[in-house]
C-alpha cells in the first residue's frame, strides 16, 4: 500500500503540473507521467484529496481564469476560449455557463472586478485535513497568496466576510450539485454588492471575502447589509430550489499582516456572527 507521504507527494506534482499548464494542450496521462505514477493511481489519490475528479478541478480553475481574463484584461469571448483549449466559442459557452451560472458574454457586463471563484486548491489545508489526518487549524481551503501583496497595500481598511449557512446539510440531504448552486449564489450576491473594484475571493469550501478598499464603517456595513438583505431567497437546482442565506463577519487589515494572522481573524468574526447572528465585526 502507498504511504501517506508519498500520496501526498503525487497530489503535490499533479497540483503543481495542472497550476502550470491550464493554458496548455495536455492529458491526464500527462499529468501521471509527470508524476511517475500510473493514471489510475493519479485519478484515485486526486479523489480521495479533493472529493473531485482531475477533469472536474482542470475545468473549474480554467473557467474561473477565463472569467479573469475576460473581465481584467477585457479578452473577448472567443479569445479566451482558444487561450484555455477550447475549440470553439459554443462548447465554451456551454462550459462557463455550468459554472459562472451565465453566458460568458453575460459575465463580462454584469460580473464585476476580479472575481475569484475557484482558486488554486491549498495543499497545506488537505495535507492536513486527508493525508495526515490532522486538525486543519486557521489554513484554508483555497490558496490565496497570490493576493497578499495586494491585501497589504489595504491596510487600515475593511475586509468582509461571508461563509454560508448550513452548506453542508444542504451537500449531505440535496447533493453536491445543489451544494455547487447555493455555493455560486452565494458568490453572485457577494460580487453584485461590492463595489466596481473590489476584489472577491472564495477562501474555504463556504468562505468569501470581500476587499472593500475602505475604512468607512457605515459604508461597508451598508454593503454587508445589502447581500444579507437576500437571507433566504432560493435559487434552482436540478431537483427544486434551494434557499440560501449567508453570515458575515468584518475584519480590519492591520499594518503588519501575516496570512496566518488573517485567517484567524476570518474564522473568529465568523465565529461571532454565528453566536449573535448579527454583522459582526472584529475587536482589533
Amino acid at each position: 500500500m502507498m504511504q501517506n507521504s508519498n500520496r501526498f507527494m503525487i497530489f503535490m506534482d499533479a497540483l503543481d503540473f495542472i497550476e502550470h499548464h491550464l493554458t496548455d494542450e495536455f492529458t491526464q496521462e500527462d499529468i501521471a507521467n509527470a508524476c511517475y505514477c500510473s493514471l489510475s493511481s493519479l485519478q484515485k489519490i486526486w479523489k480521495a484529496c479533493t472529493h473531485t475528479s482531475v477533469k472536474e478541478y482542470i475545468s473549474k480553475r480554467r473557467l474561473t481564469l477565463a472569467g479573469r481574463d475576460m473581465r481584467s484584461q477585457h479578452l473577448s469571448v472567443l479569445d479566451t476560449a482558444m487561450k484555455y483549449g477550447y475549440n470553439s466559442h459554443e462548447v465554451f459557452t456551454r462550459a462557463f455557463t455550468k459554472v459562472w451560472g451565465v453566458s460568458p458574454s453575460k459575465f463580462r457586463k454584469e460580473w464585476k472586478g476580479d472575481c475569484t471563484l475557484y482558486p488554486k486548491l491549498n495543499p497545506a489545508y488537505l495535507e492536513g485535513d486527508v493525508i495526515m489526518n490532522n486538525a486543519k487549524n486557521n489554513i484554508k481551503k483555497f490558496d490565496v497568496s497570490e493576493f497578499y501583496d495586494y491585501l497589504r497595500s489595504q491596510a487600515g481598511t475593511y475586509v468582509l466576510c461571508f461563509d454560508v449557512v448550513n452548506l453542508m446539510p444542504i451537500n449531505e440531504n440535496l447533493g453536491r450539485e445543489a451544494g455547487d448552486k447555493v455555493i455560486l449564489e452565494s458568490f453572485r450576491r457577494i460580487n453584485e454588492s461590492a463595489g466596481e473594484n473590489m476584489l472577491c475571493l472564495r477562501m474555504g469550501g463556504d468562505e468569501f471575502v470581500m476587499i472593500t478598499e475602505s475604512a468607512d464603517k457605515e459604508k461597508v456595513t451598508a454593503i454587508a447589509q445589502d447581500v444579507l438583505s437576500h437571507n433566504g431567497e432560493t435559487t434552482p437546482y436540478p431537483d427544486g430550489e434551494v434557499a440560501v442565506s449567508l453570515r458575515c463577519g468584518v475584519i480590519v487589515i492591520q499594518n503588519h499582516l501575516k496570512y496566518s494572522v488573517l485567517c484567524e481573524d476570518f474564522n473568529k468574526v465568523l465565529d461571532k456572527a454565528r453566536a449573535t447572528g448579527t454583522i459582526a465585526f472584529s475587536e482589533t
